[in-house]
C-alpha cells in the first residue's frame, strides 16, 4: 500500500471516529469562554493550574473507564481503587523506600487487582460490572482496613510539585495522552478496539482477544490508582472513601466524549473532552451562584441531552 493511500485510510478512519464530536468541542469552547469571564483568574499560570489540577484526577479515570468501554467492558471498580491509591501512597511513602516505594506500590497495586479482575472477567465468562461491583466492596474494604480514617503522610514537596502554582498536572496529562497514541501504534492497542468492536472477528484475525482484555483491565486500574497517588498529593494525606464520586463520574465523561457502552465506539480525546465538560459545567454552575441541588439536576440534564440527543439524530438520520 502506498504511503498516499495509507495516508488516506488514516485520514478516513480518524474522521469516522471523530464523527458527532464537532458539537461537543464547541460545547467545550463556549463553556471555557464563559468561564475565563467569570474566573479571569484561570488566565493567570496559578489559575489554570489550579483548574487542571482538579481535572485532572477526573481526566485520569475517564481514561481508566473509556479504555474498558472502547473493548466492550464497563467497571465499577474505579472509585474504590483511587481511594486504595491514595491509601497505598499515604501509608507507605513514609517507609524505607519513600516517595519512589510508594509510587511503585501504588502502581503495581493498579496493574496487578485490575489484571486479576480482567481474569475473571475473561476467563469465567462473568459479566464485568458483576465482578467490579463485588471487587469494589472487597478494595473500598481493604482500602478502611489499611487506614480507618483520612490521614498518613505525603511528603510536602511531593504535594508542592504535584499540586502546586505550576500546571504539572496539565504536562501530566498531555505526556499520557501522547502515551495513548503511541499505545494504539501497538498490535494489543489496535487489539482494544478490534476486540470491542467484533471481538469474534479480531479472534479469527489472529488477535489474543482474551490477553486483550486483561491488559485492558490491568491499565484501567493502574490509571484509577495513579488518579488516587494524585489526589492524596492534592489533598496531602490519604483517605478511604475519598474515590467514592469517580466511579460515576467516569462514566458520565466517557459517555459525554461519545465513548459507546458496546465497544470499539469513541475515542480517548472524546473522552478527555467529556471529562473536560463535566470540570467546567461544574464550576461555571458555581459561578452562576446555582444552588448544590440545582447543581445535580443541571448536571443530571445536561447528561441526559448529551447521551439522548446524538441517538435521535441518529433514529432520524436512518428514518429518512
Amino acid at each position: 500500500m502506498s504511503t498516499i493511500s495509507s495516508s488516506r485510510l488514516y485520514g478516513s478512519i480518524q474522521l469516522r471516529r471523530n464523527r458527532g464530536l464537532a458539537g461537543l468541542y464547541l460545547v467545550v469552547a463556549g463553556l471555557l469562554i464563559l468561564y475565563a469571564l467569570l474566573f479571569p483568574g484561570i488566565l493567570t499560570i496559578g489559575g489554570f493550574s489550579k483548574f487542571t489540577q482538579n481535572w485532572f484526577p477526573l481526566a485520569l479515570v475517564t481514561m481508566a473507564q473509556a479504555l474498558l468501554m472502547l473493548n466492550g467492558g464497563i467497571t465499577l471498580a474505579i472509585g474504590p481503587l483511587v481511594s486504595l491509591g491514595a491509601v497505598i501512597a499515604a501509608t507507605t511513602m513514609q517507609g524505607a523506600l519513600g516517595v519512589p516505594g510508594g509510587i511503585l506500590a501504588v502502581a503495581l497495586a493498579g496493574l496487578s487487582i485490575g489484571a486479576v479482575i480482567g481474569a475473571i472477567v475473561t476467563h469465567l465468562r462473568l459479566p464485568a460490572i458483576i465482578v467490579t461491583l463485588a471487587g469494589s466492596f472487597i478494595i473500598s474494604g481493604v482500602a478502611l482496613i489499611l487506614l480507618p480514617r483520612p490521614g498518613g503522610f505525603i511528603p510536602d514537596w511531593l504535594s508542592t510539585v504535584l499540586a502546586g502554582h505550576t500546571p504539572v498536572a496539565f504536562l501530566l496529562l498531555v505526556a499520557i495522552l501522547m502515551l495513548w497514541k503511541v499505545f494504539l501504534a501497538t498490535p494489543l492497542g489496535l487489539g482494544i478496539y478490534a476486540a470491542g468492536d467484533n471481538p469474534v472477528g479480531a479472534f479469527r484475525s489472529g488477535v489474543p482477544v482474551e490477553r486483550v482484555k486483561v491488559a485492558a483491565f490491568a491499565l484501567s486500574g493502574l490509571l484509577a490508582a495513579l488518579a488516587g497517588l494524585f489526589v492524596a498529593a492534592q489533598t496531602g494525606s490519604g483517605d478511604p472513601v475519598i474515590g467514592t464520586p469517580f466511579t460515576l463520574n467516569s462514566i458520565a465523561a466517557a459517555v459525554l466524549g461519545g465513548v459507546g457502552f458496546l465497544g470499539g465506539k469513541g475515542t480517548m480525546r472524546g473522552a478527555i473532552c467529556g471529562s473536560l465538560l463535566l470540570s467546567v459545567m461544574i464550576n461555571v454552575m458555581f459561578f452562576l451562584g446555582f444552588p448544590p441541588v440545582a447543581q445535580y439536576v443541571a448536571q443530571g440534564l445536561i447528561i441526559v441531552g448529551a447521551v439522548a440527543v446524538p441517538e435521535l439524530l441518529g433514529v432520524w438520520r436512518a428514518r429518512r
